[in-house]
């Protein structure tokens, strides 16, 4: 039997045989080696390896097609300032559902007011019922947001690095989200509107934008530098409402890792595609939410075969441009938004309307052409995006309103844990670099 030659070695040093600089030198290289070749892999959390086929999403060194829904089960009677990450009984009712649906992922928009309870309700998602968790945190938003101040900075700044270092030790966790859409403060459609006195000598509209969207995006590439220096593990995304803006973030987001859009536009995705290619031509995205609401405004009924119909034809035009497939290769997967009803979106101020499941539209999209010919175009209703439903009926147990899926719920049921989409998660791990 030959010896091993690092045994022989380190016999050699024991007995003085070998010099105190090639020693050195010796554990050095050794010790670099170690940490390349075993302990950097196993800590590494969630990575992008690019292939010759596109870009795959690797979570705990394994291929990963993102799967996931945006979670936040509201009951009904309350409003957006209930805190989910409070009520862990909601997991009895919820996470074996979401586990049968074949979903990987759930994503929240941010950590609850109690970081200890967020973190407990995270570890049960992962450790009793193997679902990972996306956190975003909404980066001042909903707080009268002005991006060019630079008190506002810094307080925003600040709260996130804190979750991060609160939560980085949770390993259910496999990304952070920088933002929503948070890009509509400074587009057309003005949602928290924001302005500095430099901004408002720039008369042209348009180049104004522009400018803001370079204070933005700058900011939130600024943040995901300071993450890394916390969090090396774990990748970072910058989440954004459609593509509007992507033409600056591509330039000024150097260390963000990946992409998270928001896309509804009907039953197609159209060129987004192409357009993320253009604008990030090194990095991937994930549509950050998609989906139909399953209320049909021109009929004033709610159709669930519509819902299910669109949500099903979105999923497979994802799975059509993940690397390996036919498509551009630049998608790692999707979150469907999302999981329950939410019966206060119409009325949030009002809480006797939170009682009241609302069939009213919100906002207008042509996209969802099958009634978009209603009153006033106004075809899109916030309250029925759910693929479960809620019954007034309370479980028992828990003391939450029952759950009802949908038939989106079972079109993607079928799509999710069908033998092809796993053969084609194993797949991309034979990709060639």
């Amino acid at each position: 039997m030959r010896n091993n030659p690092i045994i022989t070695f380190v016999k050699s040093i024991k007995e003085g045989r070998e010099g105190p600089l090639f020693i050195f030198l010796f554990l050095f290289l050794f010790s670099i080696f170690q940490t390349s070749c075993g302990e950097a892999r196993e800590t590494e959390i969630s990575s992008i390896k690019k292939t010759s086929k596109g870009c795959v999403l690797y979570v705990y060194g394994k291929p990963f097609i993102l799967r996931g829904v945006v979670y936040q089960p509201v009951p009904i009677g309350k409003n957006w300032e209930y805190d989910i990450f409070s009520h862990k009984e909601v997991l009895k009712l919820d996470a074996p559902l979401i586990k049968e649906l074949g979903a990987n992922a759930v994503r929240f928009y941010q950590p609850g007011k109690d970081i200890q309870q967020t973190k407990e309700f995270i570890h049960i998602l992962y450790e009793k019922y193997g679902i990972y968790t996306i956190m975003g945190h909404w980066l001042g938003f909903w707080n009268s947001p002005n991006y060019g101040d630079p008190k506002f900075r810094r307080k925003v700044k600040q709260s996130v690095l804190e979750m991060v270092r609160a939560l980085k030790d949770e390993p259910g966790i496999i990304m952070w989200v920088l933002g929503n859409e948070n890009n509509f403060s400074f587009g057309p459609e003005n949602i928290n509107a924001w302005i500095t006195k430099d901004l408002l000598k720039i008369r042209d509209p348009a180049k104004r934008r522009e400018r803001q969207a370079e204070i933005y995006y700058s900011f939130v590439d600024e943040i995901a530098k300071e993450i890394k220096k916390i969090d090396g593990k774990r990748l970072v995304a910058l989440g954004n409402g459609g593509p509007r803006g992507l033409d600056v973030a591509g330039k000024v987001c150097k260390n963000i890792d990946l992409v998270g859009v928001t896309l509804f536009t009907g039953k197609s995705f159209g060129h987004i595609w192409r357009d993320m290619k253009r604008f990030f031509p090194d990095k991937p995205f994930f549509v950050m939410e998609f989906g139909a609401d399953s209320f049909d405004s021109l009929h004033r009924e709610e159709n669930q075969d519509i819902q299910a119909e669109y949500i099903a034809d979105l999923w497979r035009e994802i799975e059509r441009n993940l690397a390996a497939s036919t498509g551009r290769g630049n998608v790692v997967g999707g979150i469907v938004f999302e999981w329950t009803d939410e019966w206060w979106k119409s009325d949030p101020y009002d809480p006797k309307a939170w009682y009241r499941h609302d069939q009213r539209g919100d906002w207008s999209c042509g996209g969802y052409y099958h009634d978009i010919a209603c009153d006033n175009n106004m075809n899109m209703n916030e309250e029925w995006w759910g693929i479960v439903a809620l019954s007034r009926k309370i479980d028992p147990d828990t003391g939450l309103n029952v759950r009802r899926p949908k038939k989106a719920y079972k079109v993607l049921k079928q799509l999710w844990t069908s033998s092809i989409l796993a053969q084609k998660e194993i797949s991309l791990g034979s990709i060639k670099d």
